[in-house]
């Protein structure tokens, strides 16, 4: 399965991620939702919130220069509030945006984006 098929099948294609995309841990993208255009300063200091989150805490996060509000983050999830929301997840080689509309429960994307991860940790990503 290709990156993109990770992206169009299993976070957008269940109806549940309204937009979505994967990078590397060194920031480079793999595969995007259509019009899903996260800026490259976006994901790196998303990537060293995974480390620290006091910046997106103080500042929030900024996701296609929209910010989201920092709400909770885990071992390697963090979840934030803005138009709808974000779940996003870090693996061992990969981090996983998926974007919930407004009228999308929360709680459906992130078991949808937090599967897909747990996989591929499972599979050594």
């Amino acid at each position: 399965m290709t990156w993109q098929a990770y992206v169009d099948d299993n976070l957008v294609g269940t109806g549940k991620v309204a937009k979505a995309a994967i990078f590397g841990t060194d920031g480079s993208l793999w595969a995007t939702s259509a019009g899903y255009n996260v800026e490259p300063v976006e994901i790196l200091k998303l990537i060293a919130a995974f480390e620290n989150t006091d910046d997106i805490v103080a500042n929030g996060l900024f996701l296609e220069g929209k910010k989201f509000n920092y709400l909770r983050s885990g071992d390697a999830s963090i979840y934030a509030l803005g138009e709808g929301g974000v779940t996003c997840v870090k693996t061992n080689k990969a981090v996983l945006l998926g974007h919930y509309a407004e009228n999308m429960p929360a709680g459906d994307s992130t078991v949808v984006v937090e599967s897909l991860g747990d996989y591929l940790r499972g599979t050594g990503f």
